[in-house]
């Protein structure tokens, strides 16, 4: 005999029981992550010659970003603010829409990389730091040992 194994259908949710469950859950419930608004993505890759950190940072003027070794520790932290002051004919109304949007994101420096040789730079949006490894952790080329 063989069993036939049975899932019962999810019961169909009213779109008043979506929203309700929505707004009364933390942010990052709903969509079943720990998204954090002020943390970029990032990407890490590695060579032989070293690591490649990728930030997506677009909008941010590379002139807030900052960047700095402390310790064992890269801290790359970004803070810019704007506001649009609109006002009418009569300067009777204004609106003022201000924007303030910040992060710090640190990474570990193991011993392998030589912090006195890491690079930056900006393009589209993205910010590249280059993090080259010291000479004894490259990797060697093969040698032969010859026997006495």
């Amino acid at each position: 005999m063989n069993l036939i194994k049975f899932n019962r259908p999810a019961p169909v949710k009213t779109f008043s029981g979506i929203l309700d469950e929505f707004f009364n859950q933390s942010f990052p419930d709903p969509i079943n992550t720990d998204f954090n608004w002020n943390t970029p993505s990032t990407n890490i890759k590695e060579t032989e010659d070293g690591y490649t950190i990728e930030m997506a940072v677009p909008g941010i003027d590379k002139s807030k970003v900052d960047i700095r070794v402390e310790k064992d520790q890269l801290i790359v932290e970004a803070k810019q603010s704007s506001e649009n002051v609109e006002s009418d004919d009569d300067n009777n109304y204004k609106m003022r829409q201000f924007n303030f949007s910040a992060f710090r994101k640190s990474f570990y420096l193991n011993e392998k990389i030589d912090s006195d040789k890491i690079n930056a730079q900006y393009k589209d949006g993205v910010l590249y730091i280059d993090l080259e490894k010291k000479e004894e952790a490259k990797p060697k080329e093969p040698r032969t040992v010859e026997i006495k």
